[in-house]
């Protein structure tokens, strides 16, 4: 027993002794942090971007995974490859509606898991340039957006399901075909030629604000990509550029040992928001954003009307926000070039909404008060906006607001002032704070009514 105790209180001091080690991050960390932070200072007060998967799967329109989900070869791709002119493609116009929506940021598909490049890349012939009369997708993408005041970045697929030496492991469309396994890869090569072209796209395309590498899985995650050394040569032409974290895969994530990277520098939740915000082991923010479809596909799908609407949108928008986070917005563009009507009209709606309420979301982040049922908070310095969403009976209560510091309520569309309380109809709890909002359950706007609560220092 006297041995069992000793063995008890050794693990336990053992245990101590490493959450005290966890504690402090060393300064390398510390170092990397900070640096993590000043490059994307622009990106956390932007918050809101459009993500554009686009490429020669627009033709079968059964979305971008076509040639992986239906096992499809190179030889018999090869058909869409052939048909895929988007001649209707307009960048300007591109940028124009992703300006209208209220976003600050685009990022495009310059090569995606098919393998074929949007650019021009000089290390294959394996791209759209010389079957589009020589024009360049990605540059004319970078110069419009550019030209609308909008930060740029790219998406890169790091894996590639038709480069020779790429093997047939994951979701490669003959991952099951034992005699194409029967070849020899040449991993090196296959690394000389990714490498070779991101290389390209951080050199001859001018100022880049992100590259959005994907994707990692099993081993085939860090170094296995020669992760550091692409990362210092992205670095050695675009020093202030931001990276997703997907060179590798974040094994802390379920474990509560998560860490900032030194390959990456925000993490990238797909298809969902988390239900909080994010931090690293010792309790810092981490940068994140949440990437998401406005049906139920990444690239175009003819038959797909799975469409979010503009009220769903704009509260992940917010609730993203809220936890300190971005939202990346997805489009398809069609075959042609064309941005789908649906996405248009969407779109418009969450720029109507951008108009009048973009000052609780740019330069906003998480507010320390609890969720309320009626919607969410967001705050940007002394001021916290009280965000609308669901029907509401009586006053507001926007519990947890400091009333002593409190200077002003207002509707922040309208600018009308809102008296507020700290009791009401006996309810007298501290920490209450009642907005009159009106006798309606309705809210005097559509999707998200924002009240604007002003506090001195």
């Amino acid at each position: 027993m006297k041995k069992l105790i000793t063995f008890c209180l050794s693990l336990l001091l053992l245990s101590v002794i490493s959450v005290y080690a966890q504690e402090k991050p060393s300064a390398e960390y510390t170092e990397n942090y900070k640096k993590v932070m000043d490059r994307t200072q622009w990106w956390r007060e932007a918050r809101f971007g459009m993500f554009i998967h686009f490429g020669a799967y627009a033709v079968p329109a059964r979305g971008e995974w076509v040639k992986s989900n239906e096992r499809i070869t190179t030889e018999k791709y090869q058909k869409y490859i052939d048909v895929f002119n988007p001649a209707d493609y307009d960048a300007k116009e591109w940028a124009k509606i992703a300006k209208a929506a209220g976003m600050k940021y685009a990022v495009l598909t310059a090569k995606h898991h098919d393998g074929y490049c949007n650019f021009d890349s000089k290390l294959t012939d394996y791209k759209l340039t010389p079957r589009f009369g020589g024009r360049d997708l990605v540059r004319e993408f970078l110069d419009a957006f550019r030209a609308e005041g909008l930060k740029v970045g790219l998406y890169y697929s790091i894996i590639d399901w038709h480069h020779p030496d790429y093997p047939n492991v994951g979701n490669h469309p003959q991952r099951d075909d034992k005699e194409y396994g029967k070849r020899t890869f040449n991993w090196d090569n296959y690394l000389k030629y990714m490498h070779g072209q991101v290389e390209e796209l951080v050199r001859d395309y001018g100022r880049l604000d992100i590259m959005w590498f994907d994707y990692s899985f099993d081993e085939y995650s860090g170094e296995k990509w020669k992760a550091k050394e692409l990362v210092q040569m992205v670095r050695k032409y675009q020093p202030n550029i931001i990276l997703d974290n997907r060179l590798e895969i974040n094994h802390g994530t379920a474990t509560g040992q998560r860490k900032i990277s030194f390959l990456g520098d925000f993490e990238t939740p797909e298809q969902g928001i988390p239900d909080a915000p994010i931090l690293d082991q010792y309790g810092n923010p981490v940068p994140w954003e949440t990437c998401l479809t406005l049906n139920n596909n990444w690239g175009y799908a003819e038959n797909d009307r799975n469409w979010k609407s503009p009220e769903l949108v704009i509260h992940s928008l917010v609730n993203c926000v809220s936890k300190n986070g971005n939202l990346l917005l997805n489009v398809g563009p069609d075959a042609r070039g064309r941005i789908p009507e649906e996405s248009i009209r969407i779109l418009k709606e969450v720029g109507k909404w951008m108009d009048d309420n973009h000052e609780s979301i740019y330069g906003c982040g998480a507010c320390q008060l609890a969720k309320p049922d009626w919607g969410r908070y967001t705050r940007k310095g002394n001021t916290i906006y009280a965000h609308w969403m669901h029907p509401n009976l009586g006053q507001l209560n926007t519990r947890g607001v400091p009333a002593d510091k409190v200077k002003y309520v207002s509707f922040l569309k309208s600018g009308a002032e809102l008296s507020w309380q700290k009791t009401w109809w006996g309810n007298n709890e501290t920490g209450n704070f009642f907005i009159n909002i009106g006798s309606s359950p309705k809210m005097p706007y559509p999707f998200d009514t924002v009240v604007k609560v002003e506090m001195s220092e």
